[in-house]
C-alpha cells in the first residue's frame, strides 16, 4: 500500500506525530522519534541482522513450528520501528510479511535511512492505526507470527496494552499462530500487562523470557496452547540457530511457561 493513497486519510492523525531522525554509532544507526530514546537499530553492513537481543526473542515463535514451513507462513509486525523484523522475516525467512505503522515519516525513514525494500509481493506496509486495522476481518485467522512493538517517542510503556486489544490479536493467528510482545518502559508493568494477554489468551498460552540488560521483556502467547518437550525445543532450537543464525539455544534455557 502505498504511502500517498494513505495520506489523506492519515493527516488529521499524523498532525501531533512526532519527528523521525536517526544518529550514527559507529557500524550501527539508530531510529529516533525526536528524543535520544532509541526505537530500533540496524548494523550499516548487515541490513538483515537482528541486532538488539529482544527483537531476536521476538522471533521465539519459531520454537513451536517446524522450520521446513516457515515460508508458507504469514508475519504481522504492528509498529514498524526501524523496519528490523519486517527486513528478516519477508527477507531472510521468506515469509509473507505485513507491518501496520502509523507514522507515514517513520516508513520514508525506514525507506530511505534503514534499507527497508518497497512493497512487493512478499511484504507490504500498511499505513494505518494498528488497534483499528486489526479489527478489519481481512486480517482474521491469517497470521502465524504476530510481532507486537509499540511505543510513543518517550518509550514510556506500550500504547496498547488492554484486554480488548489482546483479544483483537488473538483473533488475527491461525491455530498455530503466536503473538510476541515486546513490554519495556519505566511506566509500564510487567505484571499487569501479563494478566491481560492471560484473560485473552488463556493463563496456559502465556510464556517470557527473563529480562534483557535493557529490560526488555518479550512475551510469547499461543493461539492454542501446547508445551512440546524440552528435548523438542532443543533440537528446533540447533536448527534455527544454523538456518538464520538466532541464539535460540540460550532461548531454550530463559524462556518458559508463566504458569507452572
Amino acid at each position: 500500500m502505498a504511502f500517498e493513497d494513505n495520506a489523506p486519510i492519515l493527516k488529521k492523525r499524523t498532525n501531533k506525530l512526532p519527528e523521525v531522525n536517526f544518529s550514527d554509532e559507529g557500524p550501527i544507526r539508530h531510529l529516533h522519534l525526536g528524543t535520544e530514546w532509541i526505537q530500533g537499530s540496524m548494523l550499516m553492513d548487515a541490513p538483515t541482522v537482528l541486532f538488539h537481543e529482544y527483537i531476536q526473542r521476538m522471533m521465539a515463535w519459531l520454537l513451536f513450528v517446524d522450520a521446513d514451513t516457515v515460508a508458507k507462513r504469514h508475519a504481522m509486525q504492528l509498529g514498524l520501528g526501524a523496519g528490523s523484523l519486517t527486513k528478516f522475516c519477508a527477507k531472510e525467512l521468506r515469509m509473507k510479511t505485513t507491518a501496520i505503522e502509523l507514522n507515514p515519516q517513520v516508513l520514508l525513514a525506514c525507506r530511505g535511512w534503514f534499507k527497508l525494500p518497497a512493497d512487493n509481493a512478499r511484504m507490504q506496509v500498511v499505513l494505518a492505526d494498528a488497534s483499528e486495522e486489526i479489527q478489519n476481518p481481512k486480517w482474521w485467522g491469517t497470521v502465524d507470527a504476530l510481532q507486537v512493538d509499540l511505543y510513543d517517542h518517550e518509550a514510556a510503556a506500550p500504547v496498547l496494552d488492554s484486554l480488548p486489544f489482546y483479544n483483537h490479536c488473538r483473533r488475527l493467528l491461525t491455530p498455530e499462530g503466536c503473538m510476541t510482545v515486546n513490554l519495556f518502559g519505566r511506566a509500564s508493568s510487567f505484571t499487569r500487562s501479563v494478566e491481560k494477554i492471560s484473560a485473552a489468551f488463556g493463563a496456559d498460552a502465556v510464556w517470557a523470557f527473563k529480562p534483557t540488560r535493557e529490560g526488555n521483556t518479550v512475551v510469547l502467547a499461543q493461539h492454542t496452547p501446547n508445551r512440546p518437550k524440552r528435548e523438542v525445543m532443543e533440537a528446533r532450537a540447533e536448527v534455527i540457530e544454523a538456518r538464520w543464525g538466532l541464539p535460540a539455544a540460550k532461548w531454550v534455557r530463559v524462556f518458559k511457561p508463566t504458569l507452572k
